[in-house]
């Protein structure tokens, strides 16, 4: 029997079991089986023969990585082009761009690359189509933007966080908050800081058994679900946030535009028509949540033609040195920063100080 056709089965048992007390022992075996034949789906084992499957070969450049996904037809080359000014070919016809083109956008001293993927299908996670190769590429990405069809029914975008969360894609969430760590020896120690609704111990212990794992402390921190607990044992789930374009609005009435307005986390625009682009930027600078430094030579005026960017969580000045050069850190002696990050300007600073949007940074070396 194929990983398919066993997928297929259990997810069949599931639909079948009745979802309460006296199941969830079963049904936390049976999703903790999906999520490793999923796994096994994603990247078949090394030890096995074969060609490996071609993917996309696109460096990754600039300070951050975006990637346009959607069903074909709905407008991610037309918005590549607009945005970017780099050729991907669009047709009236299905399936125009079949590899990955980028792109680079340019906005507020940062580089952002752009990434054309080729439009997806349902059962992309299944291996349809180049459904895997364009998932994979997708878990690279800094943000992801799901392009849609503003035409076409809203039930597509289920459709595509669907394929995206069976590849190990969470969309706009964070990591459970859950502690795990395996040992030698002392059975399964599990505590809870807060109360559990939807997990107790008998369905923890049947997931950890489908996992073979006999021996860890478990601290739940958090009403966990059954997904959240597998989704910590796994380890390789990507938390990226996205953003849903919600393209060629110049087809649809106001009336319709109002409706769509409830979707949480979009954004409408008309690619061909090149409406409100200039907005989507600007909402994209936002989710992909990056700081930009500035750098200031000694005696001379800051550099803000070109700023260092980093990413929100890794704002330090230890990161702002490893960003210049790798060998800055083994020379540093303390920086001098001008901003919102310190009470003074300017203020002597260790390499353990926090910068915020904007500041300015002057690193003085050891003699």
């Amino acid at each position: 029997m194929s990983i398919l056709q066993k997928i297929a089965e259990i997810e069949a048992e599931m639909n079948r079991t009745q979802k309460n007390k006296a199941t969830s022992y079963h049904l936390g075996t049976l999703k903790a089986k999906l999520a490793k034949l999923r796994r096994e789906l994603i990247g078949p084992s090394s030890s096995k023969g074969g060609p490996v499957g071609e993917g996309f070969d696109v460096t990754k450049s600039g300070d951050a990585r975006v990637g346009l996904i959607g069903f074909p037809s709905v407008g991610k080359s037309t918005l590549l082009c607009k945005l970017t000014g780099t050729f991907s070919e669009v047709a009236a016809y299905e399936f125009t761009t079949l590899t990955c083109i980028p792109g680079v956008i340019k906005y507020k001293g940062a580089k952002i690359q752009l990434l054309d993927l080729p439009g997806i299908i349902e059962g992309a996670k299944d291996g349809k189509g180049r459904g895997r190769q364009v998932i994979a590429v997708a878990r690279t990405c800094n943000l992801i933007m799901i392009v849609l069809d503003s035409m076409k029914p809203l039930t597509h975008k289920r459709l595509i966080e669907k394929e995206l969360e069976g590849f190990g894609i969470r969309l706009n969430r964070q990591p459970p908050n859950i502690s795990f760590r395996r040992k030698e020896k002392g059975g399964l120690n599990i505590t809870s800081t807060v109360p559990q609704t939807k997990l107790d111990n008998e369905t923890i212990k049947s997931i950890c058994n489908e996992y073979r794992i006999h021996n860890a402390d478990i601290t739940l921190k958090e009403n966990a679900t059954m997904d959240s607990l597998i989704d910590v044992i796994e380890g390789n789930r990507m938390y990226i946030p996205c953003l849903y374009v919600l393209n060629k609005i110049d087809s649809i009435t106001i009336e319709e535009l109002d409706l769509l307005d409830r979707v949480p986390h979009y954004v409408p625009c008309s690619a061909h028509k090149e409406w409100n682009l200039d907005g989507m930027v600007e909402t994209m600078w936002a989710y992909l949540n990056l700081k930009r430094i500035y750098t200031k030579p000694k005696g001379q005026i800051p550099d803000y033609a070109a700023p260092v960017v980093l990413p929100a969580e890794h704002t330090s000045v230890a990161d702002f040195c490893n960003r210049i050069h790798r060998t800055l850190l083994r020379q540093f002696k303390y920086a001098l920063v001008w901003g919102t990050s310190v009470k003074h300007n300017p203020q002597k600073v260790g390499k353990e100080h926090i910068l915020a949007d904007e500041d300015v940074v002057q690193i003085v070396k050891k003699i």
